[in-house]
């Protein structure tokens, strides 16, 4: 198996910043672009920022910041990122023209036995490597956000993908300290997505039903079942619920449930004014810069926490 040892990351915002701090933490020397000048400018503070959230709770030493930030160069360029890359990864806007131009560039840069992978969130990397000469080393690794966080990544092959490809990318991720699900099939959303939509379609009828307020919804949702299946998983939890009651359960609400493929008539409506959640300032919620950041903060010191307790012995994610 051929060593990776220089990374890519084409596309530096909200995924692609964790993505980096990934690789680099684990000593991968990563190069990364991305068109905007605001965020190749300001990514290394992110970066910087996410660490000092790590070394809060014990997860890295202050004194490694520098260490891991020297193991990432910002590049003026597509070409320059790609130079010599052993593996690419690209974080760019979920739309599939764009994805596929962009693995269409890249593969003349990059060597024959280079590694492109999509972070998509839907598009199967069958669709994506369409038209490329060497599909047989393209994959999904599926990352979540905070990616610098969250532990697991899904990988998901296409139709096309080698053994090679998928074994050289398993055991990169795990290297990062990363816990890679290979998906056995390709179908859109993967799995992950498909569980969250399902979910997300009830949610929305019921708040849009005023069967209980946002606020209300998430407070039950989090101190019910999102506390659950942080600690055994949807399926456990069933089987200590016991199957017949289950099945009981399912038989008596699956006729109920909200089962249509309309878009939710509020989320139409929030998209349609332009609300489309903390980017803009307004969504189901509204936010402040203030209020923005504070969550962050929460919501990364909790996740750091969780991490902490459910995975005790791998708490070095964020150390070399």
């Amino acid at each position: 198996m051929l060593n990776i040892h220089k990374i890519t990351v084409l596309g530096l915002g909200t995924m692609g910043h964790g993505i980096v701090q990934s690789f680099a933490a684990k000593g991968f020397q990563v190069s990364g672009f991305d068109k905007l000048a605001s965020v190749r400018n300001t990514v290394k503070e992110r970066i910087r920022a996410n660490i000092h959230s790590a070394v809060t709770v014990g997860f890295s030493d202050k004194s490694l910041i520098d260490s891991i930030l020297s193991n990432f160069r910002i590049c003026e360029s597509e070409d320059e990122a790609l130079q010599d890359s052993d593996f690419v990864v690209e974080a760019v806007k979920e739309d599939l023209e764009l994805k596929q131009q962009l693995f269409g560039r890249i593969e003349p840069l990059v060597s024959r036995n280079t590694i492109i992978a999509s972070n998509t969130s839907s598009f199967p990397i069958t669709q994506l490597s369409a038209h490329l000469n060497f599909p047989d080393r393209t994959i999904v690794t599926h990352w979540f956000n905070p990616p610098h966080i969250v532990p697991v990544v899904e990988v998901v092959p296409g139709e096309k993908t080698s053994l090679f490809t998928i074994d050289r990318t398993l055991d990169l991720l795990k290297k990062a300290g990363k816990s890679p699900i290979r998906l056995k099939k390709e179908i859109p959303g993967f799995l992950i997505n498909r569980i969250q939509i399902a979910m997300l379609r009830e949610i929305l009828d019921l708040l849009n039903s005023g069967v209980a307020d946002a606020s209300e919804i998430d407070r039950a949702v989090k101190g019910s079942i999102g506390l659950r299946l942080a600690a055994i998983g949807p399926l456990e939890v069933i089987d200590f619920a016991g199957l017949e009651t289950t099945g009981k359960v399912f038989q008596s609400l699956v006729g109920d449930i909200k089962s249509d493929q309309e878009l939710p008539a509020i989320l139409k409506e929030k998209i349609d004014l332009g609300h489309f959640g903390v980017k803009t300032g307004n969504g189901i919620y509204k936010y402040t810069d203030e209020l923005i950041n504070e969550k962050i903060a929460r919501r990364d010191h909790c996740f750091l926490e969780l991490l902490k307790l459910l995975y005790e012995g791998k708490t070095d994610l964020f150390n070399n």
